[in-house]
C-alpha cells in the first residue's frame, strides 16, 4: 500500500500536469470559436505559462528533496546500527577487563602456590636421586648382557665392598645415546639402589 509521502508526490505531479495543460486547452478552445471569441491576451498567457513553469520547477525541486530526505533517513538508520554495535563491543571489552582485573587480584596467591609446588617438586627430585650412583670409566660392552650382575661383581670383587644383604637395584643403565660413545669416552653407568644405605656405602668407599 503506498505511503503518504508517495501519494502526496503523485498528487503534486497531477496538479502540475493539469496546470501546464490548462493554457493549451484554453488556446484550443479559443481557436475553435473562430472570429466570435474575444482576442486572447498574449501577455497574460505568457505570464501564466511562466508561472506554471516555475511551479513545475518547484515541484521537481521538492521531488529531489524527497529523495535526499530518504537517503538521509537510510544513512541515519545505518549510523544508529553502527552505534549499537559499538556499544555491544564496549560492553564486551568492559567484561573482559573486569575478568583480567579479577585474575590480577588473585595472582599473588597463585605465585605463592606455584613457589610451594616448585619447592615440593625439587624435594621429590632430590629424594628420587639420592639413591642414584654414577660410575665413570667402565668400557662400553664390558657389562655384557646383564648390567646389574656385572655391576654387582665390580663392586664386590674389584672394590672389595661387602654387602649384607646383596645389593639390589631399581634400575641400572648407561646415560646417553650409544652412537655418541667411544673407547676413549665411554658413557657413564647410573645405578639406582633399592636400599639407600647401600648407595651411601658405595659412595663412602669410593671417597676413601
Amino acid at each position: 500500500m503506498p505511503n503518504d509521502k508517495t501519494a502526496s508526490k503523485h498528487s503534486r505531479q497531477l496538479l502540475f500536469s493539469d496546470a501546464i495543460a490548462q493554457p493549451k486547452a484554453m488556446t484550443a478552445q479559443t481557436a475553435s470559436q473562430g472570429h466570435t471569441s474575444p482576442p486572447v491576451d498574449q501577455p497574460a498567457l505568457h505570464a501564466t505559462d511562466s508561472i506554471l513553469q516555475k511551479i513545475a520547477s518547484v515541484g521537481r525541486h521538492l521531488e529531489a528533496m524527497d529523495l535526499k530526505i530518504t537517503d538521509l533517513t537510510l544513512a541515519s538508520s545505518s549510523i544508529r546500527a553502527d552505534i549499537a554495535g559499538f556499544r555491544e563491543t564496549a560492553n564486551n571489552l568492559d567484561q573482559r577487563l573486569s575478568a583480567v582485573e579479577d585474575h590480577i587480584a588473585t595472582t599473588p596467591d597463585q605465585e605463592e602456590e606455584l613457589k610451594s609446588l616448585r619447592a615440593k617438586l625439587t624435594e621429590l627430585e632430590d629424594r628420587s636421586r639420592r639413591d642414584n650412583v654414577r660410575f665413570f670409566g667402565i668400557p662400553e660392552q664390558k657389562e655384557g648382557s646383564d648390567i646389574k650382575t656385572s655391576l654387582t661383581s665390580l663392586l664386590t670383587n674389584h672394590l672389595g665392598i661387602e654387602f649384607s644383604p646383596p645389593p639390589e637395584f631399581q634400575r641400572v643403565h648407561r646415560k646417553g645415546p650409544s652412537h655418541k660413545a667411544s673407547a676413549n669416552k665411554p658413557r657413564p653407568i647410573i645405578a639406582c639402589f633399592l636400599r639407600h644405605e647401600q648407595a651411601r656405602q658405595v659412595i663412602s668407599t669410593a671417597k676413601a
